[in-house]
């Protein structure tokens, strides 16, 4: 892919930077490997109804956001961080870490969902994180290939329970490295990436922006492992048996859109997981229930 040249800084929205669309303004969510606990979920969905639409959006990468807000922007902005969904004003944007959505629960090589936290925490704490574009992308695949075919920044394929191959760029694959220190690995390039890309207007968004010499600067090109090419699709809509013996319900979302009739769906569990899918999973349900929980309107086992 030829570099592209830019003319303008990122302006991909956040909470403290909203879109202004014709329907009022967008505020889009970090939730990094699009995990939320429930009632965080529910407060979301209180908010939308009271300064948005009454919608919350599920984006293509597991994060949400807010339409349609008019004049309550800033109590809508501060529910958002009472809420904890604004650990770091700085660092608003820099919310792009999607993972497997099933891994620790069912299948894959190994759980990355420690990975996921670690890297988020480290992107946190360091002030020249905030630099990011708002489109950078980390992905970690747990080995399954659920997320093989996503355009990435940085990310990483689990080939076995203890090691990961990197990736650097969509296409190009790098060294083998221990999944206990992937997430400093990943830090470390995404900083690489930061010197590497120069500043201003012109400076590249992804990596896969930069020129080969650049690329190879930030890293030296490996053979892809076999067992990082595998390829799995989406779970199917309905219950998964999870590994432990407890059930996960994978809900359909018709336009990846929650409502509050999802809030009362997601009373089943403690937390809920956002799917690149632009699906919702209920994790870690009783498997003594009779049935899983059904969104009024929503088939739970139906397809895309």
């Amino acid at each position: 892919m030829p570099p592209t040249t830019r003319n303008r800084t990122d302006r991909c929205p956040g909470i403290l930077r909203p879109w202004i669309a014709d329907d009022g303004a967008l505020l889009r969510i970090r939730t990094p490997a699009g995990r939320l606990r429930t009632d965080t979920l529910r407060g979301l969905l209180d908010a939308a109804g009271r300064f948005g639409d009454g919608r919350v959006y599920v984006t293509s990468r597991a994060n949400v956001q807010i339409r349609g807000v008019g004049d309550g922007l800033s109590q809508l902005t501060s529910r958002i961080g009472a809420l904890g969904l604004l650990p770091s004003p700085a660092h608003d944007r820099v919310r792009n870490i999607m993972a497997s959505p099933l891994t620790g629960r069912i299948g894959g090589r190994a759980d990355v969902s420690p990975l996921a936290r670690r890297l988020d925490t480290l992107l946190l704490a360091d002030p020249r994180f905030a630099e990011l574009p708002g489109r950078f992308l980390f992905v970690l695949d747990d080995g399954r290939g659920d997320l093989i075919d996503r355009e990435l920044d940085l990310g990483l394929m689990a080939v076995d329970s203890e090691y990961g191959q990197l990736r650097v760029g969509t296409r190009r694959w790098g060294a083998h490295v221990r999944l206990d220190r992937a997430a400093d690995v990943l830090a470390s390039l995404a900083l690489a990436f930061l010197r590497i890309r120069g500043a201003g207007p012109h400076a590249a968004w992804h990596v896969d922006e930069l020129d080969a010499s650049d690329a190879d600067a930030l890293t030296s090109p490996r053979p892809q492992d076999p067992r990082a090419a595998a390829h799995s699709p989406a779970p199917p809509h309905g219950p998964l048996a999870q590994d432990d013996g407890r059930h996960c319900a994978h809900v359909r979302l018709p336009g990846g859109v929650l409502t509050s009739a999802t809030g009362a769906l997601a009373d089943a569990g403690a937390d809920v997981i956002m799917t690149p899918w632009r699906s919702l999973l209920l994790p870690d349900l009783d498997p003594g229930k009779d049935s899983i929980p059904a969104q009024k309107g929503t088939d739970a086992s139906a397809s895309r």
